[in-house]
């Protein structure tokens, strides 16, 4: 019964992982190949045209800057290419956003790969995917297909609004007051006027944002920046900081203080299942990469450092965090500097 409840961490970092490898700036285009009528057999490359020729007589067809361009396609508009070049910019700072800049400009600054216990972590990984293609992934197949799409959203709210008090707890360790309020209203609301959490008043007509915070970025916040990778049984991606900030999370969620055991792990298996069916659609992508492992060790570990950089700028706003009514003194607004007379 244990054994699927965050294994599915990984699915998730590797989608995440594919997602942003397939973004447009990075796609590059390919010129289709010549069909053989294209291509004349006695056809001799001009005097000093070395490299065509060197082009042609490798690949079988003509140098790509010897073809004319396709005559039904007009050339683009002004608008048009501003337009390709700002998403393509924008697309090149998601991907540094999460990545770092080498694999927008060929930079070398992004952090090194703890992974020393690589050997053991691999047979772990090994034993996570066996587990989940013998018991998650066909109950979550059959959860998906049975329950409607409206109820297992509900039971994605309430399990959300279960995390609440360990997010408002470390978003308070990590001196991010405003945010911690706001979590802290968000759980009142849903689990009240929301029934137990099932339904997002708090968000949809309040506007009230959800934060995530967990022990394992609180750590970062105190300077334990970086951690070596470990794959837990069950568990799935985490790092030996992270690993650590599990067990202060446990504590935390309301799921471990119910005493009556069946009603505690009935409630984790259903979280677990809802947790994989919301990941079926990643699994082509997973199963295609050529190794799973390091996709997902690697696009873990960039979005943790990608969060953890996040609770970082968020926390040096310090003072500036809290809402106007629980400052000190009023805000009053500037007063323009009188103008100088002449």
């Amino acid at each position: 019964m244990l054994a699927p409840l965050l294994l599915l961490a990984l699915s998730g970092c590797a989608g995440q992982a594919v997602r942003a490898d397939v973004s447009p700036a990075r796609v590059e285009t390919q010129a289709p190949a010549a069909t053989p009528d294209q291509v004349a057999p006695d056809a001799t490359p001009a005097a000093g045209d070395t490299d065509g020729a060197a082009t042609a007589n490798a690949t079988g067809t003509p140098a790509p800057d010897a073809a004319p361009p396709p005559a039904d396609q007009p050339p683009l508009s002004a608008a048009e290419l501003a337009a390709s070049d700002a998403s393509a910019d924008a697309a090149d700072a998601d991907y540094a956003a999460i990545y770092g800049s080498a694999g927008v400009d060929g930079s070398s600054d992004t952090t090194p790969v703890l992974d020393p216990w690589e050997p053991m972590n691999r047979r772990v990984h090994a034993f996570n995917l066996a587990v989940d293609r013998a018991v998650m992934r066909p109950v979550a197949r059959a959860y998906a297909t049975v329950v409607p799409a409206p109820v297992r959203a509900g039971v994605g709210n309430f399990f959300d609004n279960l995390g609440a008090p360990i997010a408002f707890a470390n978003l308070l360790l990590q001196g991010r007051p405003g945010e911690a309020l706001e979590t802290l209203g968000r759980f009142l609301v849903n689990t009240t006027v929301g029934i137990g959490g099932l339904f997002d008043p708090a968000g949809k007509a309040l506007k009230m944002h959800r934060h995530s915070a967990d022990f394992g970025r609180t750590f970062a916040r105190w300077g334990w920046r970086e951690s070596r990778y470990l794959e837990l049984p069950f568990l799935g991606p985490s790092t030996l900081r992270d690993a650590f900030g599990k067990a202060g999370d446990y504590e935390l969620s309301p799921l471990t203080h119910i005493e009556k055991d069946r009603t505690r792990i009935s409630l984790q298996a259903l979280q677990a299942v809802d947790l994989r069916a919301g990941l079926l659609s990643l699994d082509a992508l997973r199963q295609s990469a050529p190794d799973e492992y390091v996709l997902t060790r690697d696009a873990w570990l960039a979005r943790r450092r990608y969060l953890i950089e996040s609770d970082r700028k968020h926390g040096d706003e310090g003072i500036d965090a809290l809402p106007p009514y629980l400052m000190d003194a009023p805000v009053e607004p500037e007063k323009p500097e009188p103008a100088q007379q002449p």
